[in-house]
Formats: C-alpha cells, sequence, structure tokens
C-alpha cells in the first residue's frame, strides 16, 4: 500500500503492481497438482503467522463485534451472543490472521507466490486462519467450483503441510481448529459470502457451539 489519491474525482488507493496467474488459475488447468497448490498455501500461511500484526489491525472480538453490529439479521440474536462469549473463553492471540487464504487470493508472480486482498486481516491465532482455510475450500468453494474436489484436496494437502511445517500432527491441528470453525462460519454469513448456504451455515454454528459449550 503506498497511500491514497483521487483522479478524475474517484477516490482510490495505489497498491503494489503483481504480475501472474493464480494459483487457483493454475490448479484448474492442471499446472500446478492439488499437493502442490496447498503446500503453496500452507507455507504461505507459515510465514504470515510469524509476522507480528500491526498494531491498527482490529482483533478477531473487534472485527466480530464490528461485522454484528451490521448485521441485518442474517446471524440470530443468541448465536451473536454465543459466539461473542465463544471469543472471550478461547486464547485471544495476537498473531498476524488473512482470514481469506485460498488459491484464489495467491498471485504466482516471477518473484514467487504472493498473497492479496488483507479486506479481512486480523489479530487471531493462527487456528482461525487455518479455519477460514477449511471452510472456504471445504465448505463454500465446492458449491460453485467445476469440480468439487479440487478445492477439498487442495484444502487436505495445505492442513497437511501446514501440520508438517508446525511439527505437529495432523489430528492435533484438526482439534486446535475445531474450537474456531463456528466462528469462521458466523463471520461467512455475515459476510453472506454464499447466500444459498445460510441455513446450513447456521445449522453447523449451532452445533459446533454446542461442542464448545
Amino acid at each position: 500500500f503506498f497511500g491514497e489519491l483521487t483522479l478524475d474525482g474517484r477516490f482510490g488507493v495505489v497498491l503494489q503492481r503483481l504480475d501472474g496467474p493464480t494459483l487457483w488459475q493454475l490448479s484448474r488447468t492442471g499446472a500446478v497438482t492439488f499437493e502442490q497448490a496447498g503446500a503453496t498455501v500452507a507455507a504461505l500461511a507459515m510465514l504470515l503467522h510469524k509476522t507480528s500484526a500491526p498494531p491498527e489491525v482490529l482483533s478477531m472480538r473487534e472485527h466480530m463485534e464490528r461485522e454484528l453490529q451490521h448485521d441485518d439479521g442474517k446471524v440470530p440474536q443468541h448465536i451473536a451472543t454465543d459466539i461473542l462469549a465463544l471469543i472471550d473463553r478461547l486464547p485471544r492471540g495476537d498473531g498476524l490472521c488473512h482470514c481469506d487464504l485460498s488459491p484464489g487470493n495467491v498471485i504466482m508472480t516471477a518473484e514467487g507466490p504472493k498473497l492479496v486482498d488483507w479486506t479481512f486481516a486480523m489479530r487471531a491465532p493462527a487456528a482461525l486462519d487455518l479455519g477460514f482455510l477449511h471452510v472456504i475450500l471445504s465448505e463454500l468453494a465446492p458449491e460453485i467450483a467445476d469440480n468439487p474436489e479440487r478445492p477439498r484436496a487442495t484444502n487436505a494437502a495445505a492442513q497437511s503441510e501446514y501440520a508438517r511445517l508446525a511439527g505437529m500432527s495432523l489430528a492435533e491441528l484438526t482439534a486446535a481448529m475445531e474450537p474456531y470453525l463456528p466462528i469462521v462460519r458466523t463471520f461467512v454469513v455475515l459476510g453472506n459470502v454464499v447466500p444459498s448456504l445460510r441455513e446450513r451455515l447456521i445449522q453447523r454454528i449451532e452445533a459446533g457451539l454446542r461442542a464448545e459449550g
């Protein structure tokens, strides 16, 4: 980010230009395998989670509170109350999380892969980011992908590689991620990402809250 400007009466921001196809495009054409795509996302995530979050980045709770304030009824009130209570029970975590990890947000430049679209970045434990990756690739993307198994396979490869890089078992990583899934799905519902999945996501949120309660 290089600054703000007004051009021909229109407000804009100046960003670094990145040239290259997205990792999603390469995996869709078969130029990279599911395993390679997952490994690339995992490596970026690991580097990201070792980076200190700038102080102006909102925390997970602050971000959720802000989203709930602008909710127009997409999330039932009892879920909103229980989600905030769940956040308060979980480790706070001040690491930097992208919260939209997916091959579509990775540009494969000549200098290597670059992660873009930081709109939803927040301060939170790495498990939240891995939860977003899981929900995006295993629950949302299969609904719109020409091959539903591609995002699922990419997610499986990414989670497995991240666990290896973190020096933990996949079962340990999955267990650490599990409590954050109701939070991730609530953010997805609030963002109206895939409206047709709202009811299904609400059911999963409620089931997750019961399990964590």
